[in-house]
């Protein structure tokens, strides 16, 4: 085709340039430059091909930064509004959210400009490409740059970072309306009244509950009950402390139709008619790769689309390899991060793996939901003889000190062995202590080892001794340091 410019892996005939191998990325998140700094310490030439108007992918720009910046805002105005202490007076907090808009902007441009824009000035062996690419075969990529001229792109390796968006349930009525995904509800300068969320998981909580703290009236539909492929307990607790904080959480509940009249919306389900100023759709996200010609190379991806990788994050063709959101792993930013880093590491003559069986999940509510290994229902079914048990947070000291007791600190063990399997907390502040007992996990402790850990005292860390002294013994007969 005419309007085709070719783009050879080597521009020079110099022998040194032509054994350079030549890896290109398409997407410029997390995976993304993960992959493309160890490529390039690995000697590689490395292109990255980005069609968006800005770098950076997902988390820094539209989801974990300035979520967790919404979140931390409207926890402090909660805070003002409704604290735990007798001595401290209760105020009405003064809230702009244009103006926390605008600090949430300026710290997510800032922390692009550090984390991927300057990596990309700074280090000679990347460049950029500004285009959607689409595969001719196997090691050459079609770009459709903005212009609308196309080059051809001809690499050694290939790495396959697009992502995810946000994934819209086929209700009727619900196109024509103005809903919300979460990068409408992040950067929204207004605050509305009320607030309907369709969603139980991950960011649909979280948004939820920032924007009730914020001063909304929000209600949240679940298909199921919150957290419905966690352990139980945890959407069950959650419910509780989201409830006794004024959300309305409906579950077995699912929208047939929806309108919008110009300044409300109307929600027919089979708990009545709903109606709110604005609607949350946050039912999941699905992977970026529909226009990007994998057919036409035979790369297996599952019937949503999403590539199939093993631990070398190698897809079914050789020298294509794939991380992040848009493939078969846990969509949280760390393990696309790790994920790229080792394909870069493999690119270019490594061979490492990357183990997901100690990964830690946060859900950034409050309690925090914290996670890491199985859960004694996922432990059964994979054959384990299980043991348990769970430590209600009013037994931790710090928890009581702090006058926050939401929550609770379960331990999964191998019953024959005595070995930590598994672990699920809601605690305030619950993700500062998932680490540890992935720690605990990955190091193969038993409960008794763990129990018989020092930890200093009146911290929440605590707790996870405590939990584990309750396989042999009644922690409320313990002096105060769970000696």
């Amino acid at each position: 085709m005419s309007n085709i410019n070719e783009v050879s892996c080597c521009s020079s005939n110099s022998p040194k340039q032509q054994k350079q191998l030549h890896v290109a990325i398409i997407g410029s998140g997390s995976g993304a430059f993960a992959c493309a700094i160890k490529a390039a310490e690995g000697g590689a030439r490395v292109t990255i091909i980005e069609g968006a108007d800005v770098i950076g992918g997902c988390c820094v720009n539209v989801g974990c930064v300035p979520s967790k910046i919404l979140i931390r805002a409207a926890q402090l105005a909660h805070q003002q509004r409704d604290n735990p202490f007798d001595g401290l007076e209760n105020n009405h907090p003064q809230i702009s959210r244009s103006l926390l808009v605008h600090q949430q902007t300026s710290r997510v441009e800032e922390l692009r400009g550090a984390k991927y824009e300057s990596i990309l000035e700074k280090n000679p062996a990347l460049s950029l490409i500004k285009g959607y690419a689409r595969f001719k075969d196997e090691s050459t990529l079609l770009i459709k740059k903005l212009d609308g001229s196309v080059e051809e792109l001809h690499a050694d390796r290939i790495l396959i970072a697009t992502g995810s968006t946000p994934t819209i349930p086929p209700i009727n009525g619900l196109a024509d309306t103005p809903y919300w995904t979460s990068t409408e509800a992040l950067f929204s300068e207004e605050t509305p009244n009320n607030l309907i969320v369709i969603g139980s998981s991950v960011v649909a909580l979280e948004i939820a509950q920032a924007y009730a703290r914020l001063g909304s009236s929000v209600t949240v539909l679940a298909r199921h009950t919150l957290l419905y492929s966690e352990d139980s307990l945890l959407g069950e607790k959650l419910t509780e402390c989201f409830e006794k904080e004024g959300i309305r959480v409906l579950n077995n509940t699912q929208a047939s139709n929806v309108s919008h009249d110009g300044s409300q919306f109307s929600l027919d389900t089979n708990e009545g008619t709903l109606k709110a100023e604005k609607l949350l759709i946050s039912t999941g996200r699905h992977a970026n790769t529909d226009h990007l010609g994998l057919e036409s190379v035979g790369i297996e991806t599952e019937k949503n689309g999403v590539i199939v990788v093993n631990e070398k994050m190698e897809t079914s063709k050789a020298n294509i390899y794939a991380a992040g959101d848009c493939s078969n792993m846990p969509q949280c930013v760390y393990v696309a991060a790790a994920a790229g880093s080792r394909a870069g590491i493999n690119m270019t003559g490594g061979d490492t793996k990357l183990d997901l069986s100690t990964m830690p999940a946060v859900i950034f509510t409050d309690p925090q939901v914290a996670t890491v290994g199985v859960n004694e229902e996922q432990a059964i079914k994979d054959g384990f003889d299980v043991i348990s048990r769970v430590l209600d947070m009013e037994n931790v000291p710090r928890a009581l000190a702090n006058f926050e007791t939401d929550g609770f600190i379960k331990l999964v063990a191998d019953k024959p062995t005595g070995k930590i399997i598994g672990a699920q907390i809601l605690a305030h502040e619950g993700g500062e202590l998932i680490q540890s007992t992935a720690l605990a996990i990955c190091n193969n402790m038993t409960v008794d080892d763990l129990a018989g850990q020092l930890f200093p005292y009146l911290t929440m860390v605590e707790g996870l001794k405590l939990c584990a002294q309750t396989f042999s013994k009644d922690v409320s007969e313990l002096s105060c340091c769970a000696g």
